[in-house]
């Protein structure tokens, strides 16, 4: 799996440096203002095992107040089927964040988010829910693949590691998606 990771990573590094010149620059004329500046998007989530699956969406809305700074609001829903421990047991987890995104070059950026998800115990037999913060800090490299669009892969780390985390210490968390504009 890591290898899998890190051949996605070399590739999308590989279009960077295959493709810099004045189009890849993140473009936001000076004269638009309201939603000329909004964007939205998402990414889309999957992981299976032989035990465990796990799909989720995480639909965003942002703002980007300069050509190098962006904001917005993410929200995320996961369906979660895990038969590692015996019984499946199927469940969903839900939450949302606020995010801030810095670009540092053309196509790189650093991004900070701070998140809240409700997640559902798998030790629990009575469906025993609790919210969970997360500060997930990292960085990211997007491409531009039409006028306003723009495909993106990102890591990020939590670095609040709360106790009732379901995420191991200093996993990362990578993650794939597309954002548009107005």
């Amino acid at each position: 799996m890591k290898k899998n990771i890190l051949l996605v990573i070399i590739f999308f590094a590989s279009l960077t440096f295959a493709q810099v010149d004045s189009s890849s620059v993140v473009n936001t004329p000076k004269h638009k203002t309201g939603m000329s500046r909004a964007t939205y998007g998402g990414g889309i989530g999957f992981s299976y095992t032989s035990n465990y699956i796990s799909g989720s969406f995480r639909p965003h809305l942002g703002y980007r107040f300069t050509n190098k700074f962006s904001t917005g609001l993410q929200l995320m829903y996961e369906y979660v089927s895990d038969s590692r421990w015996g019984s499946t047991k199927t469940y969903s987890n839900y939450g949302g964040s606020i995010y801030g995104k810095y670009y540092i070059i053309s196509s790189l950026f650093v991004r900070a988010e701070y998140a809240m998800y409700n997640y559902e115990y798998r030790t629990s037999s009575s469906g025993e829910r609790e919210w969970i913060p997360f500060l997930l800090l990292g960085a990211g490299y997007s491409q531009r693949i039409g006028r306003n669009t723009r495909a993106y892969a990102q890591v990020m780390w939590d670095v609040l590691q709360d106790s009732r985390s379901p995420y191991k210490s200093g996993e990362p968390r990578v993650s794939f998606g597309v954002t548009s504009g107005f």
